[in-house]
């Protein structure tokens, strides 16, 4: 750029810079219409420098521009993760500090407890019958001995969804389960309330729910796979709800640890005694050992609870681990009635967490992040003996995955470039999928062959796509075989793994090839046909040097050897139809070669031998019907020409395409042998 557009572009980039100042100095230097102009086209020359230079830098940064909008996608992901994880250890935090509160406030009641009596638990048990007789369907409940009431009230419940109210609810809670009642619109007499759920204390968890104005004063009840949200009346009963509900499971607790130690094993019978002193009594290990499993250790209590906190925060990996410690601690101990009821419950939470596990596997979830955004669900399937289900899921996964990148790929103009796109996209998912695989299921060989059959239906589905662009939409054979050939390359890739998917991915293209083949091959023997209709035999004038040049090297490509049959100037002894014709049949043998497998061996071959024919009967036609003894000797040469150099090309180019002679072709060479013209005759022998 000159000196002049320099200090203009400073000028202009300057951050004092003013645009009317500037302007109004302008016209006053200037001495006419003249230098206003002049000064307009370098301002524009600058804009129009700064719009191309600004081009170039988004052309040489665009890749940069897509990785780090990727990039940002995936961040904003992972920072809506980490504030989720946030928000659940701040409610965790919040349930802690409560319940220490909660400690401070029982030793705190034990002290007025010793100073004031506490009332009869049959006065409780009357109060709750009192109660009770207002639900409509709640008089059953009472038919459990020892059940008393310890804390009611009105709470409003909440859809989960979308945080609107449902309903007013009266909740009963006591001492072994919570009760859920609702209001009767309608009341009779004493009956307030229409019995709604009954919920055992151990079935469920309490969590406080974050206050969120308007929505605040709420606390939730997790009863896997399901919840409830309620809202108390203010912040006072919200915590009076969430300290008793927490004391009262600790209770039940409690009392049923106390009454399973104090619990007094029954009196073996006495059996016979035996004077005989080598006889052993088997009978007492058994009965020894089943009084020695120790089930009361806190952490055995706890564990049911401890699942169920662990599968509400998604703490898959703390839940099989607790599981693993139990079984290694079973694992020798009898099976005694205990052992049983201990092992019912947990089996309960373990179908829980196969469900939330399974459903972290469904192909509804979020497919991003690729095959390794699914280890951490498969890994823990695997370890709780699922893997059959845990590969299933898996591959389910990966299927919707492939298919939805596939139908989000945007369809180009040019075909061969949507190919590319297409193949890549495909064939890198099923590599990595097989990569992710091989490192999950190491230790299943068993689901190896679940992954093969996987294999082939998306390969299936990878040539439906491929199909429906290349075949349908009717490009040419020459497009066809370069997507083809793409196709097979990176298909080659897998090889890398031991995955050879090559014969399955020709088995799905071959009737596909075959019709492309065939329609192809009518295109050239019509187009031949209407070339022969309107044959003349005269020899080929290319008007200038470049042209003839031009033919020289197409025939040199396709291995034919033309220099005989031209001379210095412009002109070629051969006629149009016939080097057409030529031209034509070759690329049509080599796309096909590039399209060659052995199933569409015959198919290629008759193609060739019924294009061959066309042009031959033709020439043969010719030779009988014409009586000018110049234009038969032309015509005698366009048939040499077939015969002798043509011919043998196809052959030769043929049997190194596909590794064997073809007799089909050698045997048309030799029953269409031209005829030799007589000179002193105007008749032709063979």
């Amino acid at each position: 750029m000159s000196e002049t557009g320099n200090r203009l572009r400073k000028l202009l980039e300057s951050p004092n810079f003013d645009p009317q100042n500037y302007v109004k100095q302008l016209s006053q230097q200037s001495d006419g219409d003249r230098d206003l102009q002049e000064h307009r086209q370098k301002i524009q020359n600058l804009a129009d420098e700064t719009a191309q230079n600004l081009k170039k830098n988004v052309y040489k940064n665009y890749r940069q521009f897509i990785e780090t909008a990727k990039e940002i996608s995936y961040l904003e992901s992972e920072m809506y993760q980490l504030s989720h994880i946030l928000t659940e250890q701040k409610s965790i935090m919040e349930s802690i500090t409560q319940a220490l509160l909660s400690t401070d406030k029982d030793e705190t009641s034990k002290e007025m407890q010793a100073a004031f009596p506490k009332e009869t638990e049959e006065l409780k048990q009357r109060t709750l019958t009192s109660l009770l007789e207002k639900v409509e369907g709640g008089k059953n409940i009472m038919d459990t001995p020892g059940r008393h009431l310890v804390y009611n009230g009105d709470l409003v419940e909440f859809d989960v969804d979308n945080m609107s109210p449902i309903q007013k609810v009266h909740a009963f809670l006591m001492n072994d389960c919570l009760l859920i009642a609702t209001w009767l619109p309608n009341r009779r007499g004493t009956v307030k309330y229409k019995y709604n759920a009954l919920y055992d204390l151990e079935s469920f968890a309490v969590v406080n729910v974050k206050d969120n104005p308007p929505m605040k004063d709420m606390f939730k009840i997790l009863m896997f796979p399901d919840s409830r949200i309620f809202q108390a009346e203010n912040s006072k009963i919200k915590k009076e709800w969430l300290e008793i509900l927490d004391e009262t499971k600790k209770n039940k607790v409690s009392k049923d640890r106390h009454k399973k130690e104090e619990e007094v094993p029954t009196s073996p019978v006495r059996a016979e005694v035996s004077t005989n002193p080598f006889d052993i009594d088997d009978d007492d290990e058994p009965v020894d050992a089943e009084e020695n499993v120790d089930l009361s250790l806190e952490w055995i209590q706890e564990l049911p609870e401890d699942l169920d906190v662990c599968i509400a925060q998604r703490d898959f990996e703390g839940a099989v681990d607790l599981l693993d410690k139990l079984n290694e601690y079973l694992k020798d101990q009898p099976i005694t009635p205990k052992v049983k009821d201990l092992r019912l419950k947990v089996d309960e939470r373990v179908r829980q967490l196969t469900e939330v596990l399974v459903f972290e596997l469904s192909p509804d979830r979020s497919l991003r992040g690729g095959p390794k955004a699914t280890r951490r669900a498969v890994s823990q399937l695997i370890r709780l003996g699922q893997s059959t289900k845990a590969c299933e899921l898996f591959l389910k996964n990966r299927a919707a995955a492939v298919q939805t990148a596939i139908r989000q790929l945007r369809i180009e103009g040019a075909t061969l470039l949507y190919i590319h796109k297409l193949c890549n996209i495909f064939f890198t998912s099923l590599l990595e999928t097989a990569k992710e695989f091989e490192m999950d299921f190491a230790g299943n060989t068993g689901c190896y062959s679940a992954f093969v059959v996987w294999s082939r239906s998306a390969m299936r589905m990878f040539v439906d796509a491929f199909s429906k662009q290349v075949f349908d939409s009717k490009e040419s054979l020459s497009t066809a075989a370069e997507c083809v050939k793409v196709a097979k390359e990176h298909c080659q890739q897998l090889t890398e793994i031991g995955l050879d998917l090559t014969f399955t991915l020709q088995s799905l293209l071959v009737k596909d090839i075959k019709a492309a083949l065939h329609s192809y091959k009518d295109i050239i023997i019509e187009a031949t046909k209407h070339r022969n209709s309107e044959e003349m035999w005269r020899r080929m004038n290319l008007m200038t040097p470049e042209a003839l040049a031009k033919l020289k090297d197409e025939m040199r490509s396709c291995g034919i050897s033309f220099e005989q049959y031209t001379g210095d100037d412009c002109w070629v002894n051969l006629s149009y139809t016939i080097v057409a014709f030529t031209k034509q049949m070759m690329s049509f043998l080599e796309e096909g070669l590039k399209l060659y497998f052995p199933e569409l061996h015959m198919v290629l071959l008759e193609s060739l031998r019924e294009i061959i024919l066309v042009a031959v009967q033709h020439v043969d036609y010719s030779l009988r019907c014409e009586q000018d003894p110049e234009k038969k000797s032309f015509i005698m040469l366009n048939a040499t020409f077939l015969h002798d150099t043509v011919l043998p090309v196809v052959e030769r180019r043929f049997e190194e395409g596909v590794g064997k002679p073809a007799k089909q072709l050698q045997d048309l060479r030799k029953s269409t042998r031209p005829v030799r013209i007589n000179p002193e005759s105007t008749t032709s022998v063979v």
